[in-house]
């Protein structure tokens, strides 16, 4: 029986990669419905585990797999389309796909997340941290392999060091900073925007996700399998040792708890904005263990994750407006909690909302994967 890899090249696509991406899009779904529906329990960065519940720290720290090995996904889908097209088409259509991308997080984005158009905070999340990246790859996609490698290595695992730098809105440099690596404020004639995804680590990300690119064009299924759990045991390996010896890595040290859950809840509590190293070793690690293991797996088993993950951007903006939907018509229903919110009763209740709207989402997901197959319209490769 073929399995995912193989049978994705047949179709002109890799669906152990789209089978990965759909799973991620489904944590991230968790998550989302989180940021609607459970506000009146809000969660920091890293969490306060004196105040978060063990099932909303779980809830939370599944939902960190997803940034990470999306965009790492990203820049090794780049890497399969530069095989097919060559380096400067690629770097062409990364630059527009990054613009694209960009646009899309400050209109229709922003939009489905404030319900306004020009809103008094504009966030500037994962969307507009991919479009970036992709801009930055379309750059960095020049330099021979070793070099990128390094340079990839470099930011993920390095880009600590920078924290101490921190400037003050109003000093030289500062929205640069602001965008690369210090979550702040940019000031905007009519308000402000929050860097919420500072995008230097992702550039390192999406470089990595680009240098694999060879294990899924040039070796065979059962040396890549080897390589991508090689590099994902190497790196759940470096997080191990690291965040053991509580020093550099996370700027957040573990304590031990009066139980080991809480140990263990201390130990996994680590900082995602901007993602710490210890934070991408231990979910790229984890994101390439399962990008092996999903190779493996008969297309069958796989084929509805490929569904979400075959139209990434197009279930994104979907999800949105669907939460958007359904919270403001609970809200008009007069259905607000104490908070003023909806509030959905614990954290489990998150899962089941998001599994009752992954159904729908589904449906649209395969339209919109067929559409795609069947058009030849260029605009549709963006989107």
């Amino acid at each position: 029986m073929p399995d995912a890899a193989q049978t994705g090249r047949a179709a002109g696509r890799i669906l152990s990669i789209d089978a990965l991406r759909g799973l991620v899009m489904l944590l991230m779904l968790v998550d989302h419905v989180r940021e609607f529906f459970f506000l009146h329990a809000q969660v920091r960065d890293p969490m306060d585990l004196a105040t978060t519940a063990p099932g909303l720290f779980w809830s939370r720290t599944a939902s960190h797999l997803c940034a990470p090995v999306f965009v790492l996904l990203t820049g090794l889908s780049a890497a399969l389309y530069r095989a097919r097209h060559g380096d400067r088409a690629t770097a062409a259509f990364l630059f527009q796909r990054g613009l694209v991308l960009v646009l899309l997080e400050l209109t229709l984005v922003n939009l489905a997340w404030t319900a306004s158009p020009l809103p008094p905070i504009l966030y500037l999340q994962v969307i507009w941290a991919i479009g970036l990246s992709m801009i930055a790859l379309a750059a960095l996609l020049w330099l021979p392999r070793p070099a990128l490698v390094g340079v990839a290595l470099a930011i993920m695992l390095g880009h600590n060091l920078l924290s101490p730098l921190v400037l003050a809105p109003g000093q030289t440099g500062y929205t640069a900073w602001a965008i690369l690596h210090q979550r702040g404020f940019i000031d905007l004639p009519w308000g402000v925007a929050r860097t919420s995804y500072p995008v230097l680590p992702w550039i390192g990300v999406i470089a990595a996700g680009y240098a694999l690119g060879p294990l899924h064009v040039a070796a065979t299924p059962a040396a890549r399998r080897r390589w991508l759990l090689g590099l994902g045991a190497a790196a759940l390996t470096a997080f191990l040792v690291l965040r053991g010896l509580n020093g550099y890595g996370e700027p957040v040290p573990w304590q031990a708890g009066a139980t080991p859950a809480a140990t263990l809840m201390s130990f996994l509590n680590l900082t995602k904005y901007p993602p710490s190293a210890d934070f991408l070793l231990a979910t790229l690690g984890l994101g390439l263990i399962l990008l092996a293991a999903l190779e493996a797996v008969p297309a069958r088993g796989i084929g509805w994750l490929c569904t979400f993950g075959g139209v990434p951007l197009f279930f994104y903006v979907v999800h949105l407006y669907a939460l958007r939907a359904l919270h403001d018509g609970l809200l008009a229903l007069g259905l607000a909690g104490p908070s003023g919110r909806i509030e959905a009763a614990s954290p489990g209740t998150l899962w089941l909302i998001a599994g009752a709207l992954a159904l729908p989402l589904y449906a649209a997901c395969r339209w919109a994967v067929r559409f795609k197959r069947r058009s030849t319209a260029r605009w549709v490769r963006y989107v």
